[in-house]
């Protein structure tokens, strides 16, 4: 088993239906509870105010509340080791490398592989390790997400991209090669944020040429860090996340502190693209702010790859 990894906790408190018989309530005709598994709940309001990932993120915990024993693969995993998740994915996943084949019933499917896998210790809970969550999520979601969860690996918990590729090249299965190949060539610990990650595959799969990634910048005494840098054409891109608005500091303070660091690189010749995690999606936006900001295409465009970046079969 590998070192332990920190768990991700829950988003939100879980109740067990014993729990709440023992407070006075009764989940089954509580209307206030809303039931995540099989004797598990949690406070509706609170459930309703949580964004989709979150909420999968719950239904992970609940499951392992009752069944502490499992081990988690793929998204369940990326999860519990705070890896990106996207949207509210439909199955909660689990390896049993006991079984001969896979197993699905309700909302859980049982995976196995002829390729073991090493478990991870995460505060108590198992999952796949975080190299081996990453493979297996890169063969199965669509390259731009795959590359977001990659970059997520090799920055957060410190696996580097031959790894990854080792890790890859051990195991005999031919699901998703050329895509796990893809990512596998463009993964890169840089990108601080799955926004940056996507935005990374689009500007490629536009034609635009390669950028750096958190290129810094001196004026005076100050530095600045840019997302994307492309310095023989003098524009930067930053993509926007709505992390930095909840950050601690009022979004009047933020706008104000990015308008001025904007100022001071133009005043030094630079032009600054910027967009939104939804428009790397949609791909139009962002490609139309690069071309403003002067970013030329050198290459062809990868039209098949565009069309699929925001679409996610497995989640709901």
């Amino acid at each position: 088993m590998e070192t332990s990894v920190r768990l991700e906790p829950p988003p939100l408190p879980l109740i067990r239906a014993v729990d709440a018989a023992r407070m006075g309530r009764y989940p089954h005709a509580d209307r206030a509870l809303r039931r995540l598994r099989p004797g598990v709940y949690a406070e509706k309001v609170a459930w309703d105010a949580l964004p989709e990932w979150d909420r999968y993120a719950a239904r992970v915990h609940a499951y392992a509340l009752t069944n502490p024993r499992a081990v988690f693969s793929h998204e369940s995993a990326a999860t519990l080791l705070g890896l990106p998740v996207f949207g509210h994915p439909r199955m909660i996943h689990l390896f049993d490398a006991r079984r001969t084949s896979s197993l699905v019933h309700g909302d859980v499917v049982v995976h196995t592989s002829l390729d073991g896998r090493t478990m991870c210790d995460v505060g108590g809970l198992r999952t796949t390790s975080a190299s081996e969550t990453a493979i297996d999520l890169g063969r199965c979601l669509p390259p731009a997400l795959g590359l977001a969860v990659a970059d997520a690996t090799i920055r957060v918990h410190g696996v580097t991209r031959e790894q990854l590729r080792e890790t890859a090249d051990a195991q005999r299965s031919i699901r998703g090669r050329r895509r796990l190949q893809w990512i596998l060539a463009n993964a890169d610990g840089a990108a601080e944020s799955p926004a940056e990650s996507i935005s990374r595959a689009v500007a490629q799969w536009c034609g635009f040429p390669a950028p750096i990634l958190q290129a810094e910048h001196r004026i005076g005494p100050r530095r600045y860090r840019s997302d994307l840098c492309w310095p023989e054409f003098r524009v930067l891109g930053e993509v926007d996340g709505w992390g930095k608005y909840t950050s601690g500091d009022s979004p009047e303070a933020v706008l104000r502190d990015e308008k001025r660091r904007e100022d001071a690189l133009r005043r030094i010749g630079w032009r600054v693209a910027r967009w939104e995690y939804a428009d790397a999606l949609t791909v139009d936006a962002m490609r139309e702010s690069l071309l403003a900001a002067g970013l030329p295409l050198t290459g062809k465009p990868d039209t098949t790859s565009l069309h699929a970046v925001g679409r996610n079969p497995r989640s709901w």
